[in-house]
């Protein structure tokens, strides 16, 4: 966003909940000065009069409040300069759309939206009104997966001939995707949309490649129902606040977490919602175990899997070149204890190191090894905060502006996301659905996505001059 004027920019907030939590911090503190958070919406009228009651406590004013079905009149009047959206994920097109119509730039958490009739308004209201969208893909500022980036932009290993892509979400991370809403594919796209879009985008960018065929198998295999049911597990309650749930471990108490207790337990009265669902309830049609083949337009085809359920959280990353093979293993959690698996959070995002031993330390590495040439390790910058300290470097980009942290190497690395990014990276998702669904692969240009269809090239081949670090800095 541009601003011609000395006067902080006006925000709006839209959606209060989780991650909200992350912007509001951000607005009310040490971007204050240039960031002015002037209104906020919610579905949930106690949820904001939670979060009016935490934003006075600090000292705070509590924002303006906006009618969620008048968006685009109200931005418009207020002089919005941009809105942040941070709404569940089937609300992004509505609001998005809204937002840009009423004439404010966007940034979006990811996933963009959750289907192709989602990304097609969205592109058409982009192209009518001119403004900008920005979707957060942090993981891109995490130091590891930046020096990766830098390794393959080098030419380390040549130009890349395929990706093997495994993501583990372990027993207190992986079992809060199916106790909230996320578990219905039509609120998140299920997690080939709602998580693996990370990983996509990662690997959109890593290789400055762009996605062309997609094949997708997977299932629920672990949680729900007919599977706790198969294993002989008996009756469980429909939800974990209760009684004797700290003997469960997949039981999560909203009563034992002063967050989940103010964003949702003491709200259900206004809407019904419950964070706390059984993982191993009737409902879920989402999948807790996936696998995709995924073709790119230069060449390289990625194996990618997905499992929710894993004993221990991390990732691994092999990417192979005609000149070597470069190897990124990240464990971010060693283990669920029994204590651990009370706590629904996503190990990457707080310093948290729980679980593990000797044996599974927490911590990660990068080896590159050339051909005909002994294994090498890159060191990795440590950074501190949320997601190893990429929260705040997107917070940084976010609200001062691309290049802001003083290093005097701009974006080299193109870690900003457009809203195009996020199209590129959802469309694995969706075409992965599509597959899913119909048995086959899929080619992500028959996607019914409008006019963003540019994003992937006038040609199948095609790699647009927008996609970072295209064509490769070496060979």
């Amino acid at each position: 966003m541009t601003r011609t004027t000395s006067r902080p920019a006006r925000y709006a907030l839209l959606g209060t909940g989780g991650r909200a939590q992350l912007y509001l911090d951000a607005l009310t503190g040490p971007y204050a000065s240039v960031a002015e958070l002037v209104a906020w919406g919610d579905t949930n009228a106690g949820r904001l009069d939670w979060n009016e009651r935490r934003l006075a406590q600090a000292g705070h004013p509590a924002p303006e409040r906006i009618d969620l079905g008048a968006i685009a009149a109200y931005v418009a009047g207020a002089d919005i300069d941009r809105v942040i959206v941070t709404a569940p994920d089937h609300a992004h097109a509505d609001l998005v759309v809204a937002a840009l119509h009423g004439g404010a730039d966007v940034v979006v958490e990811k996933p963009l939206t959750t289907d192709a009739e989602g990304v097609r308004r969205i592109a058409e209201a982009v192209e009518a009104t001119g403004r900008d969208v920005v979707t957060t893909f942090n993981y891109r500022y995490s130091p590891r997966n930046a020096a990766l980036k830098e390794v393959v932009a080098r030419g380390d290993i040549g130009e890349v001939t395929s990706v093997h892509f495994e993501w583990l979400l372990d027993t207190s991370h992986g079992a809060d995707y199916f106790r909230r809403w996320h578990r219905l594919k039509e609120s998140s796209g299920g997690l080939l949309v709602h998580k693996s879009s990370h990983h996509f985008d990662l690997v959109n960018w890593w290789l400055a490649d762009l996605p062309t065929r997609v094949y997708a198998s997977g299932g629920l295999r672990f949680y729900g129902e007919d599977n706790a049911a198969r294993r002989g597990l008996g009756e469980r309650p429909a939800r974990g606040t209760h009684d004797g749930a700290h003997l469960d471990p997949f039981a999560l108490d909203l009563r034992e977490h002063e967050l989940l207790r103010g964003l949702y337990h003491e709200q259900e009265a206004y809407d019904g919602y419950l964070r706390d669902q059984d993982v191993f309830s009737a409902g879920i049609d989402i999948e807790d175990n996936l696998s995709v083949i995924v073709d790119y337009a230069r060449g390289a085809t990625m194996t990618y899997a997905l499992n929710a359920h894993a004993p221990w959280e991390g990732y691994t990353v092999a990417i192979n070149g005609t000149r070597g093979r470069a190897e990124l293993s990240v464990v971010e959690r060693g283990a669920v204890e029994s204590r651990a698996a009370h706590r629904p959070v996503d190990p990457s995002a707080q310093a948290d190191t729980a679980g593990g031993d000797g044996l599974r330390p927490i911590g990660e590495r990068l080896l590159v090894q050339e051909h005909f040439g002994a294994a090498r390790e890159i060191a990795v910058p440590q950074a501190m905060g949320g997601h190893g300290g990429a929260d705040d470097a997107l917070l940084r980009d976010l609200f001062l502006g691309v290049g802001s942290d003083g290093d005097g190497d701009g974006d080299d690395l193109g870690r900003a996301a457009s809203w195009l990014d996020g199209v590129r990276a959802l469309a694995v998702g969706v075409a992965g659905n599509a597959s899913l669904a119909g048995g086959g692969p899929v080619a992500v240009r028959d996607l019914p996505f409008g006019s963003a269809r540019g994003a992937f090239g006038a040609e199948p081949a095609d790699v647009p001059a927008d996609v970072p670090g295209y064509p490769a800095t070496a060979r």
